[in-house]
């Protein structure tokens, strides 16, 4: 009796050891669990979290895995509140990776688990945002791309199009950590550029057309950085700019294709398209993103809102890369 015990604990320490070896996808005995969580609704975050998915679909698909994917996704809707009640929620599912779209969203789930594997993308430096140690090595759980646009190429891009002698306007929201740093790359290159800017802040929805309507008249052109606040009240912005013939280069590409006139940038499709390759590399290869430099793109377009640049007496040809 004593012998078939002992026999007994020996197999069951051998299955206990066997399934701590096992990869992730058999241990969730079913696939796999990433929780997504986003912290408001617009084009440019809408394809870097479509960009995810189709990124890490195509890496399982080149390496022969039938692994199923579950993707618990959640919007906060802009809403604070929310993002700290959905990151809780996401860190209980016990989801083998978790993806933060957007600074806020990023900081929301950093704060509630220092263990999950989180990968992040559509944040300008994760580095000032807290988000990790360094961005060539994160030593956190957290890693993944960065938006950071070419600021200065999108100011030469909407000096070559604005007309007159007015300061180019710059309009962002500055409770926005990634938009306050656009800000100080765009002043620098001013700075060094002899350019005059007029920046003004708006921290509302609300407060967006008020904003805008001061600036009417006293300046030749608008920049948007890839602001969140900027991105969810572009066809606001356009039609208001519109009206007043004013050339507005944007942050993004999905920005100008809902309101601005171009922009020189990237695209966010592509970029959510890497974070889904890092996914791979940390679901199926066991990588840590303590270890995982973060990415930025490397590819960068330029976009032409045909329609508004028309309504506002520009050409499309007429607007070159900077």
């Amino acid at each position: 009796m004593k012998k078939l015990l002992a026999t007994s604990i020996a197999v069951l320490g051998l299955g206990l050891v066997l399934a701590g070896c096992s990869s992730k996808s058999d241990a969730s005995n079913g696939g796999l669990k990433v929780g997504i969580l986003q912290v408001v609704q617009h084009g440019s975050l809408d394809e870097a979290r479509q960009g995810f998915k189709a990124g890490l679909k195509a890496e399982l698909k080149a390496h022969g895995k039938s692994t199923k994917v579950t993707y618990h996704y959640l919007n906060a809707q802009g809403d604070q509140a929310n993002l700290n009640t959905m990151s809780q929620q996401l860190v209980q599912q016990k989801n083998d990776l978790l993806v933060g779209i957007a600074t806020p969203a990023a900081q929301g789930l950093a704060k509630k688990t220092t263990s999950t594997p989180t990968l992040v993308t559509a944040v300008t430096d994760l580095k000032s945002a807290g988000l990790v140690k360094s961005n060539a090595k994160p030593q956190t759980n957290v890693s993944g791309t960065s938006d950071l646009t070419p600021v200065g190429l999108q100011l030469k891009l909407l000096a070559s199009m604005a007309k007159g002698k007015l300061p180019l306007g710059v309009m962002y929201n500055s409770s926005e950590e990634n938009s306050v740093l656009q800000v100080k790359l765009a002043k620098a290159y001013a700075k060094k550029h002899n350019l005059k800017l007029k920046v003004v802040s708006a921290t509302s929805t609300n407060d967006v057309a008020s904003v805008l309507a001061g600036l009417t008249g006293k300046v030749s052109g608008l920049y948007l950085p890839t602001d969140n606040l900027m991105a969810s009240a572009m066809k606001t912005i356009g039609a208001k700019a519109k009206a007043a013939k004013l050339p507005v280069v944007t942050g993004s590409i999905e920005m100008a294709e809902d309101g601005g006139t171009a922009t020189y940038g990237i695209n966010y499709y592509d970029l959510g398209k890497q974070t889904g390759k890092m996914a791979y590399d940390v679901l199926e290869n066991n990588k840590k993103p303590q270890n995982m430099a973060v990415q930025t793109s490397k590819k960068l377009h330029l976009y032409v809102n045909k329609a508004n640049a028309k309504a506002i007496g520009l050409q499309s040809n007429q607007i070159k890369e900077p």
